[in-house]
């Protein structure tokens, strides 16, 4: 079974401070949706209220075509599985797993046999008389997981739920999320600040800040068409590097930077107006300070094994950039940073939303690197 979610002008108040600012949002069925976004910017409330575990100030929330403002948790159909796994320490693993059936009264056949199920399914079934103590944190997670599969929901809530894990961890139960809601035909929908997370889960991912939604798409479409200096700087790692700039007539001129350098540009600008220009540090080229482009000094140089990337100074401007698996750069040299004409972005300086983008980036591959260590 799979749910269909319609949120339309969806607010949320906690006395006077609005959290939640009139979203509008749709969840197809069988899709796998992250919203993403940093602390603070509503996405766990935004879930919550799905759930029915916070009321709803004004709009509303209809699963499958009938709205549930008012419908009680136990009664839409929805499982939730929090970054807290709160499993029951004196309980076994296939005890806690089938504690909302004996809480629902489901017969004691009926019980265990969805609890094999899914065990079976997360890979639990050599745990079953564990306790929690006695597992590792991934395993305690796909307990919780447990849980929540063997109400047979229609929406299945994920909030931060590998946020607690190590990196080795988080990586291989991203892998066990997607192969579940697969295997599970269901409606997913996951809440997450970080960011490899959402672009690595997501069918569809939902930007968020403060309270408000930046950008709905792809992660390759929110990748290639960021909606604001906000989403190009959020996703991304390293982020987008963004420069005060104006058009010139037929280029490119760095406002910040010193002396002026004009650059090949096939942004559709009107000459003489002034906006932010936003390149991906993978798009910058770093060749040696006599070859054209912009005067720049390595302050650092990140060594992740499989990419190298120079932080970059230009006078108080600062730039990343993606070297080549074969540059010679090193900390300190002076460089020439030359930003990919086809490539580029433009934001609005009053409101950050963007104006244009080169057609060549629509087209260009997902480029997303986990530089975390």
């Amino acid at each position: 079974m799979m749910a269909h979610v319609s949120i339309q002008n969806l607010k949320k108040s906690y006395d006077d401070v609005q959290t939640l600012h009139g979203l509008d949002l749709t969840f197809e069925k069988g899709e796998f949706v992250v919203i993403v976004g940093p602390s603070g910017c509503g996405k766990s409330t935004l879930l919550r209220m799905i759930a029915g575990l916070e009321d709803i100030t004004s709009g509303q929330i209809a699963l499958d075509g009938q709205v549930v403002n008012t419908v009680d948790a136990a009664q839409r159909g929805c499982a939730m599985v929090f970054q807290n796994y709160a499993l029951y320490p004196h309980m076994t693993v296939a005890d806690n797993i089938g504690y909302p059936l004996k809480l629902a009264k489901v017969k004691r056949d009926e019980r265990n046999r969805r609890v094999r199920e899914a065990a079976e399914v997360l890979g639990l079934t050599p745990y079953l008389d564990r306790r929690p103590k006695q597992l590792s944190g991934g395993q305690r997670q796909r307990v919780a997981m447990g849980r929540a599969i063997v109400r047979q929901p229609k929406l299945f809530l994920f909030d931060e739920p590998l946020s607690n894990l190590d990196a080795k961890m988080r990586v291989q139960m991203r892998i066990e999320l997607r192969r579940l809601h697969r295997s599970l035909s269901a409606t997913s929908v996951l809440v997450t600040h970080d960011q490899v997370e959402a672009m690595t889960m997501a069918d569809r991912l939902v930007v968020m800040n403060g309270g408000r939604i930046e950008q709905i798409g792809t992660p390759s479409q929110v990748y290639a068409r960021p909606a604001s200096t906000f989403v190009a700087g959020f996703l991304g790692s390293p982020a987008m590097n963004l420069f005060s700039a104006r058009a010139g007539d037929g280029s490119v001129i760095f406002a910040d930077i010193h002396p002026d350098v004009p650059l090949n540009s096939q942004l559709p600008m009107t000459k003489g107006q002034s906006f932010t220009l936003g390149v991906r540090p993978e798009d910058m080229t770093v060749s040696a300070p006599n070859q054209p482009g912009l005067p720049a000094v390595v302050d650092l140089i990140e060594d992740l094994g499989g990419l190298r990337i120079a932080h970059c100074r230009m006078d108080e401007v600062f730039a990343s950039a993606v070297l080549a698996r074969d540059s010679q750069v090193r900390e300190g040299d002076k460089v020439s940073l030359r930003p990919d004409p086809s490539r580029l972005h433009a934001f609005s300086l009053e409101t950050g939303k963007r104006i244009a983008t080169n057609q060549n980036v629509e087209a260009g591959a997902l480029a997303f690197t986990d530089t975390r260590s």
